[in-house]
């Protein structure tokens, strides 16, 4: 099995971030019936919160690339290794890229939570459209499903 050398793209979080556009108004975000509207500082934490998210998913992912790299560069010769030895260093090597993949996933959620906190959509079910519910939203920043859609899909 051959590795395959991933780039973390930081583009999609400069925008997100920042940007020209304004982050969305505490009003604009979607609240369950009962929840109080996001505030600003509300806001302003869970934009820091993912932002700093995506600083560590994207050290973590350099991270598992070097392990990775560093294990295919030991792997190369097998000179005097036994099966089980060749068994333990692929064993390693998969796990690093599972890592590394799973961190992946995660930073491009994260980063796409950045992108619907600007846009004004972040906190609103993607399937259904209602809101997700503030509370779940600062457990789960990066939710977008709410409650009864995501145990619909983990039924499928």
């Amino acid at each position: 099995m051959v590795a395959k050398k991933t780039q973390v793209v930081e583009a999609p979080v400069a925008e997100a971030a920042g940007g020209t556009a304004a982050p969305a108004e505490p009003g604009e975000l979607a609240v369950r019936p009962g929840e109080d509207p996001w505030t600003p500082e509300e806001i302003e934490e869970a934009r820091q919160g993912l932002l700093d998210e995506v600083a560590s998913l994207r050290s973590e992912i350099r991270a598992s690339e070097e392990a990775v790299s560093g294990l295919m560069r030991d792997s190369g010769g097998g000179a005097g290794d036994d099966q089980a030895d060749t068994g333990t260093k692929n064993i390693s090597r998969e796990h690093e890229m599972a890592l590394a993949a799973g961190a992946r996933e995660r930073l491009v959620q994260t980063e796409r939570a950045l992108v619907r906190l600007k846009d004004g959509t972040y906190g609103r079910c993607e399937s259904c459209g209602k809101p997700i519910g503030k509370a779940r939203m600062q457990a789960f920043p990066r939710a977008t499903l709410c409650v009864e859609c995501k145990q619909r899909q983990e039924r499928r």
